[in-house]
């Protein structure tokens, strides 16, 4: 038996390091990010998030007084924007799109203006995603020409999720487009504990899958959606969740092909 120490001994060291390496590999980074909605618009949680140190991802309204200040307050903070483009919901108020919406009586040519304008509008964006719109995104002409004019400009699209029959992730798909899917609406109630335990949700979700996307606002849910978030942090902390933006969601190969000039 002496004969075969010499053999084994490495074997067995090197079995017992395999649990360490696997651990290693099970214990790696989850990401998710938190995108939050209607910069430009509402006032609510504005400075809370744009001051903050929370890695949020700011959707910034086209065309609206503070498009862009918000925008700007928003880049030189070191957070990542984004064009919040309105769109044609089934029912709701026009007024609630404000002016330039992306309506299903425009030509896929006025659409291409249209979000072309809103990305003029909104500096520093890098990707976009869809306010409302739940009968605009079952259009293909009209999604169709958004993804044209995101893969001219080497834009991300995230679908907000507001109708199960989007057009987003076949057009994405086809034409080699980034695109993600929200997971979470974080502030659909609004007070602080229901965000809470959203927050909650979309941590399980990131553990389940790897990475999660949240959706929150400023403006009327503002402030409960702030504290919410801030109060939400120590425990991601312990679950060890990093809070990114949006872009560094998507692969890293896809990254630097696409996204990277």
């Amino acid at each position: 038996m002496k004969r075969f120490a010499p053999i084994l001994i490495p074997f067995l060291l090197l079995f017992m390091q395999y649990p360490v390496s696997a651990e290693k590999n099970v214990e790696k980074q989850l990401k998710a990010a938190i995108i939050i909605d209607d910069f430009g618009g509402g006032t609510g949680g504005v400075k809370d998030f744009l001051e903050g140190n929370i890695p949020i991802t700011a959707a910034v309204m086209p065309f609206t007084e503070h498009s862009k200040k918000h925008a700007e307050w928003a880049h030189k903070n070191g957070f990542e924007v984004i064009v919040h483009l309105p769109m044609q919901p089934k029912r709701g108020k026009r007024s609630w799109l404000g002016p330039k919406p992306i309506t299903v009586d425009l030509s896929p040519k006025e659409v291409k203006k249209r979000v072309e304008e809103a990305l003029k509008s909104v500096p520093y964006a890098v990707g976009m995603n869809n306010h409302m719109g739940s009968l605009a995104v079952e259009d293909e002409e009209v999604v169709r020409a958004i993804v044209e004019v995101a893969k001219e400009r080497k834009l991300y699209i995230i679908d907000s999720g507001t109708s199960p029959k989007s057009k987003f992730p076949e057009l994405a798909k086809e034409m080699n487009v980034p695109l993600l899917k929200r997971d979470v609406f974080l502030d659909d109630i609004s007070s602080s504990s229901h965000v809470r335990k959203q927050m909650m949700r979309l941590a399980k979700i990131t553990e389940f899958t790897g990475r999660g996307i949240a959706i929150g606002h400023v403006g009327v849910t503002g402030k409960v959606c702030s504290l919410g978030i801030f109060q939400s942090m120590e425990e991601y902390k312990q679950r060890n969740i990093k809070i990114v933006p949006a872009s560094q969601l998507f692969s890293t190969q896809l990254t630097e092909q696409y996204l990277i000039p």
